[in-house]
């Protein structure tokens, strides 16, 4: 399964690029695919994309949804942070087809 999260930009770097921050983890990604961002807004983040704004009251209701439900946000296994944590059954391929390799969220070292 695939996961798109919330995330807040920090940082607009030259080009497409930007930094954001999800819980004090902070990962470069592309806004190529969304127009008119600036520092402080939310983004739905996705293999490391940018795909859409997200109003803030909604991006901290989600965030929160996932705290309530024990869910640490900012570091699920291969995602946006380094973890310490291992999985104990092989990953699946995402529905792209793509290589076991965590295809949906890059590995810990933030490549894809």
């Amino acid at each position: 399964m695939c996961l798109a999260l919330p995330v807040r930009v920090v940082e607009l770097k030259e080009g497409d690029a930007a930094i954001v921050d999800l819980g004090g983890i902070r990962k470069e990604i592309s806004l190529a695919l969304v127009d008119g961002v600036a520092v402080g807004d939310y983004v739905i983040l996705h293999v490391g994309y940018a795909l859409t704004k997200l109003d803030p009251a909604e991006a901290e209701r989600t965030l929160a949804l996932f705290r309530a439900a024990g869910v640490d946000a900012a570091t699920p296994i291969g995602g946006l942070g380094r973890t310490t944590e291992t999985r104990r059954t092989p990953r699946k391929a995402c529905a792209s087809g793509s290589s076991l390799r965590s295809p949906c969220l890059g590995d810990a070292r933030g490549s894809r």
